[in-house]
């Protein structure tokens, strides 16, 4: 994890260690609310319109002193601004400070009853990031009125009632979490900003720089990050001019049977299409004949069981093997798994490979420990991942998407990549990414047997595991959005080549 680069994403307890570091080394905290509260405002002004009436509703903590001071700020420059202060008096010193000077200038909050219909904008002070329970009472009532107004909504922080970490509405009641337009957030994006529901309710998310050096933030992050080209970039495998086909390695892709032959297919050409020198598929000799009507640039190789399997093992020139996508469910192709582990290759446990090993984790990470050391990426959806864990104590219930899939990590010794809109990529070191490309019609048939190909295909050319999780998963995503609406899973392989060359160009990046 030592010199990883990439965006982190801070926890709200991690958070709060940072301000404690920065406070401490002389920065005061109510400067820092300065900093922030001049960055609610100017996001402010960017989504009111001239004129509009802005209604700033404060806590009774730092976010509502956030709050004060953005109100402050705007009133001064001649905007028309109302103050609400539903839970009372400021409780923190800065804040009490921010909530002075508000009132020295402009005089009491108003009451809680406002037409909120008469505001052009809502600024959400109420709850900031370290909130860790439901809302209630006069809150929960704010919450569900500011929703229903269906008003634009600026939150600080994050928006009230929603977890920071975890990206969940804390509490089951209707409206129980604001409905926010944009956030504005400080120093670093939360997890719950990138997670589900999270990310809807927070709308656009812009981060201040509110004066916490990079290196607090580095060491208070605990390897969580924002999955981006940030991440891996440096560790992607571009060509050299004295590069050939086996330098860019050779993936072994592991065939069902002959009505379930497309799957393997797409992995195979995603993992051509990410980089790597050769793909070959290994299949029966009813699917062979299958497979030989559709494939050029794909190899067919027979091999009827997991003994003809591991022969063509023996040709160390398959560094990288791909399993699961339509492979069947049982114990053939779990004794497949057990040979590319065992054999020390690089591995892609999808699908099939994932339900094979189903409530027995325990079993793939003994094989995982006995292989050596080789990257092993399985890539579960929620399915899945129950099927395989789910009676595993400490997993299921271990919390956020991302606790779950790093305790599983932890278990399992692989690097999981639990799919879907939040796709979330842990490693067993303890380093974590979250991705938000993912667009809505990347929820196709067969998208994830690309992705599987994607993750193979890099480690068939020397990339480290987890960074090759994260750069399949960000490149299927960009894939995805290259091509828009209307994709089926054929199509993403195809999409690879312009989002492989504004990567490696350093073109702007969708």
């Amino acid at each position: 994890m030592a010199g990883q680069s990439g965006e982190y994403l801070l926890r709200a307890s991690w958070m709060a260690e940072a301000d404690r570091i920065t406070i401490a080394s002389g920065v005061p905290g109510y400067e820092l609310m300065l900093r922030a509260g001049r960055g609610v405002a100017a996001a402010a002004r960017r989504m009111a319109a001239p004129g509009a009436r802005i209604l700033v509703i404060c806590g009774a903590g730092n976010n509502g002193g956030d709050g004060y001071v953005a109100a402050r700020l705007l009133q001064a420059e001649g905007r028309d601004v109302d103050v609400m202060a539903p839970l009372g008096p400021a409780t923190t010193a800065d804040a009490g400070q921010a909530a002075a000077d508000w009132a020295h200038a402009h005089g009491a909050a108003v009451a809680v009853d406002v037409d909120l219909a008469s505001y052009g904008l809502v600024i959400d002070a109420l709850f900031g990031a370290g909130l860790n329970r439901p809302l209630e009472g006069v809150a929960l009532d704010l919450a569900q009125r500011i929703n229903a107004a269906a008003l634009p909504v600026l939150a600080v922080d994050v928006p009230s009632g929603l977890s920071a970490d975890s990206g969940q509405v804390l509490g089951a009641a209707m409206g129980a979490s604001v409905s926010a337009t944009a956030t504005v957030t400080f120093a670093a994006r939360k997890p719950g900003h990138l997670l589900l529901p999270g990310r809807a309710l927070c709308g656009a998310v812009t981060c201040i720089d509110i004066g916490i050096a990079p290196g607090t933030i580095a060491s208070v992050g605990r390897g969580m990050f924002y999955n981006s080209p940030d991440l891996w970039l440096t560790r992607f495998p571009a060509p050299s001019l004295e590069a050939h086909k086996y330098r860019r390695g050779h993936v072994l892709c592991g065939s069902g049977g002959p009505l379930s032959t497309g799957a393997i297919r797409l992995a195979a050409r995603s993992a051509l299409r990410v980089g790597a020198g050769l793909a070959t598929i290994a299949a029966g000799p009813d699917a062979c004949r299958v497979h030989a009507a559709h494939l050029t640039a794909v190899m067919i190789r027979e091999a009827e069981g997991a003994g003809d399997f591991a022969r063509l093992l023996d040709d160390v020139r398959f560094n990288a093997v791909i399993l699961g996508p339509a492979g069947g469910v049982g114990p053939e192709l779990a004794a497949r798994v057990e040979e590319a582990i065992l054999r020390g290759r690089a591995l892609v446990i999808d699908a099939d490979a994932i339900s094979s090993f189903a409530g027995a984790p325990e079993r793939m990470a003994a094989l995982i420990v006995a292989g050596g050391g080789a990257p092993v990426v399985m890539t579960p959806h929620d399915g899945e991942f129950a099927r395989l864990f789910g009676k595993v104590a400490g997993v299921m219930d271990a919390g956020a998407k991302y606790e779950r899939a790093l305790a599983a990590a932890r278990l399992a010794g692989a690097i999981v990549v639990l799919k879907g809109a939040d796709t979330v990529i842990a490693a067993p070191d303890g380093r974590v990414a979250i991705n938000d490309n993912a667009p809505p019609w990347l929820g196709t048939a067969g998208s994830g047997d690309v992705l599987s190909g994607l993750v193979g295909g890099l480690l068939a050319q020397g990339m480290p595991g987890f960074e090759a999780a994260a750069a399949a998963v960000w490149i299927h995503g960009a894939a995805a959005r290259t091509f828009g609406p209307g994709l089926i899973s054929e199509d993403l392989p195809e999409q690879v080549p312009a989002v492989l060359r504004r990567l490696l160009q350093q073109e702007p990046l969708a």
